[in-house]
């Protein structure tokens, strides 16, 4: 009798924790219904009872999201990270129009359509390998740090080497009034700058490089004058083609290629270490 007491006490615990348990979620869930809600988002498992409950009022449960699976929707939906529901109507709800489960692959994804902020959206990315797969993520991400850059700073550039010749020309026309030996620096500093439409041919693949920026180069001796080199039919009007970068990376770009070509040059002499000797085992 006495080993049947303990027993009995811990099912009647079980039982009414079971209980309180339920009314809560039961509260839970009819908070939830009062505000209308058509799917939670957790960043933890949500147990199969719980579960039950929102299928019941027909609201999606969606468990196992990380930080950003959890940061990002609520910032592109306009919602609020709630970390309890005792005041569930002083929280900011997001919305959107439409929440789905896709397959992209062998991955299951939760995609959210019609949200606040139309121009948020998410790039999927897939490749053979992890090595292509990586390469594919770095360009992608030079890319959006380009255009983030000339949202903030929309000066445009018009491209295929039009910069450097225009500033190749100006530095040989004012080389030419400069005494001394400054104008040798600046000369060099101008066949430098020509080296990259140069660049741009050769990785062209096109096999007058040379001629064609000599030819370029007789072109912006004209006023106003807007030829680059396209990669596909060389020496043509950029404007006409739309080719152009960004001011502020073509700024950073010359920048920091001339800071570190004055730290070359103030290097006195490089000393190399002579290659260790080889004992003679003969």
């Amino acid at each position: 009798m006495a080993a049947e007491c303990p027993q009995k006490f811990r099912l009647d615990l079980m039982n009414i924790r079971t209980t309180l348990r339920s009314k809560i979620l039961s509260v839970n869930k009819e908070h939830f219904a009062k505000l209308a809600v058509d799917a939670v988002m957790k960043l933890k498992l949500i147990y199969n009872f719980p579960e039950e409950l929102f299928a019941d009022a027909g609201i999606l449960a969606i468990e196992h999201a990380d930080f950003d699976g959890i940061e990002h929707p609520a910032l592109v939906t306009g919602g609020e990270i709630a970390s309890t529901f005792d005041n569930p109507e002083s929280v900011k709800l997001g919305q959107c129009e439409l929440i789905e489960e896709i397959m992209i692959g062998e991955d299951k994804l939760i995609k959210f359509s019609g949200i606040a902020m139309g121009q948020a959206c998410t790039i999927f990315l897939r490749g053979a390998s992890h090595h292509v797969l990586d390469e594919a993520e770095r360009s992608l991400h030079d890319a959006l740090c380009v255009l983030s850059q000339t949202v903030n700073d929309s000066r445009v550039l018009l491209g295929g080497g039009w910069p450097e010749m225009i500033i190749a020309k100006e530095i040989d026309a004012l080389a030419r009034k400069t005494p001394g030996k400054k104008s040798l620096a600046m000369e060099a500093f101008s066949r430098a700058l020509l080296a990259i439409p140069i660049t741009i041919a050769d990785y062209a693949e096109i096999g007058r490089n040379a001629r064609e920026v000599g030819s370029l180069r007789a072109e912006h001796q004209n006023e106003g004058c807007t030829a680059g080199i396209d990669v596909i039919s060389g020496s043509v009007n950029m404007v006409e083609r739309g080719i152009c970068e960004t001011f502020k990376v073509k700024q950073a770009v010359l920048v920091s290629a001339t800071e570190a070509a004055e730290v070359i040059l103030r290097v006195d002499e490089i000393i190399t270490c002579a290659p260790r000797k080889r004992e003679d085992r003969m």
